[in-house]
């Protein structure tokens, strides 16, 4: 039993401890699982919880969730750490529930970051949930297709759970400042701008948002009154970030990504990397910069390059895996090759073209060549008749419409001489006088 000290119960617990949910009304975020109606939530409710990985980055409520399923079931609830136990502890932990199992009652047993096990540990884990002596629920923040051993992680159902949005963080922290459990008994002047600005910088993390509302609010300015003020320079202190540098409407945010893709539309590679640093520094999500570059990577680059996209894509893996402010150099690397690569807009206007045709001739019949004709009816319909497989021919060329009557004449992919793009205009041409050529023959 663990032994109590005189002072413990004197010690604070941090905020985010202390404004742990423990009920689904009070859990934040992961609407897409605990939504009303979804599959997670009805499992949680109905008590029918079976053996499942809650994979996400950090605090984003993976053991709180764990715990709030423990309030909810008629199951014993057995919290395990994968950081602190070995092969000893968990057939301890295995053969309790085994003696729970005799007396009819379930056990829930809960293993936090258990890609920390090695395969040895997880085996230990492997019988008890094949014969249903415990339900296992791991959590994790790697991918549990390489972190855990298929055998396990099949007879797992393995829930994603995602970074919390900027308005669940900031409704979490204007709730903090009201929950008793919280700052509700103290009066606390701090702007909406400023917990916006902290939902952002928390990046999808409840439990820095939380730190950083408590961190300011400790460092606050404290009236004769008893009201505590948090102000603008005590934020920029405590998140080392400059916070006005985007406002409330985001109307400077805007103009920033707008500053860094129009930089590297015109090939400069100094402003590409100076708009990024003001956004990265600003406290930006990295992969919002990731996900607008790779955007460009194909607006703007296109077949000009094709690596481009690559290396755009990559970058923002690499975010993924690494965050701020590791993975600024990523960025970095990725906005300077957008800045120097070839340029061509031809992809994104062939599909603006189409697009436009599309929205008009919606009932444009698919050209009965070009249908699949898996029924005798079918072929009686004359689906897939006259179609020609160009794999059949020298030159893996025909003279097939692919367009409907309508839109024949149609030409949306214009290449540019750009870059690569300049061979993909050559083959379109060369392509094109072998249609003209072969026109009319079957």
């Amino acid at each position: 039993m663990k032994q109590m000290t005189l002072f413990e119960n004197t010690v604070p617990q941090p905020l985010a401890a202390r404004l742990r949910p423990e009920t689904l009304e009070e859990y934040a975020g992961q609407t897409h699982l605990l939504g009303k109606g979804k599959v997670l939530r009805r499992l949680i409710e109905s008590d029918q919880v079976s053996s499942m990985i809650f994979w996400g980055p950090p605090g984003v409520g993976k053991t709180t969730l764990a715990r709030i399923i423990a309030h909810k079931t008629q199951a014993a609830f057995i919290d395990f750490s994968a950081v602190t136990s070995g092969i000893k502890e968990i057939r301890t932990v295995m053969q309790q529930a085994e003696d729970n199992r005799r007396y009819g009652e379930k056990t829930i047993v809960f293993v936090d970051e258990i890609h920390r096990f090695n395969k040895a540990q997880q085996d230990a884990f492997l019988p008890f949930v094949e014969k249903g002596s415990i339900i296992l629920i791991g959590a994790t923040t790697e991918n549990p297709s390489f972190e855990i051993n298929s055998a396990l992680l099949s007879r797992c159902k393995v829930f994603v759970l995602q970074p919390l949005k900027t308005e669940e963080l900031t409704a979490l922290l204007v709730r903090a400042q009201k929950d008793p459990r919280g700052f509700g008994s103290q009066k606390i002047c701090i702007s909406e701008d400023m917990l916006q600005f902290i939902a952002g910088f928390a990046n999808g993390d409840a439990r820095t948002a939380l730190s950083t509302l408590e961190m300011v609010v400790l460092n606050g300015e404290l009236s004769h009154d008893g009201t505590v003020t948090v102000t603008k320079e005590t934020l920029e202190q405590c998140t080392s970030k400059k916070s006005l540098l985007y406002d409330k409407n985001g109307e400077e945010h805007y103009n920033l990504i707008s500053a860094l893709h129009k930089s590297m539309r015109n090939s400069d590679p100094d402003a590409s990397v100076y708009w990024l640093a003001r956004m990265l520094e600003a406290g930006e999500d990295p992969l919002y910069v990731a996900r607008r570059v790779t955007r460009f990577a194909s607006e703007d680059v296109g077949l000009a390059d094709p690596r481009a996209l690559e290396l755009a894509v990559a970058a923002y893996q690499a975010c993924h895996l690494i965050g701020m402010p590791e993975c600024s150099v990523h960025l970095t690397e990725a906005v300077v090759y957008m800045a120097l690569a070839p340029k061509s807009n031809s992809l994104y206007i062939a599909y603006e073209q189409a697009k436009k045709d599309a929205g008009q001739h919606l009932a444009e019949p698919v050209p009965l060549a070009l249908r699949n004709a898996p029924t005798g009816l079918m072929k009686e319909l004359n689906y897939g008749r006259d179609y020609q497989y160009a794999h059949d021919t020298q030159e893996k060329l025909t003279n097939l419409q692919c367009l409907p009557d309508s839109l024949a004449d149609r030409e949306y992919y214009r290449p540019t001489d750009q870059g690569v793009e300049a061979r993909c205009k050559t083959r379109l041409e060369q392509i094109k006088q072998w249609k003209e050529e072969h026109k009319g023959r079957s």
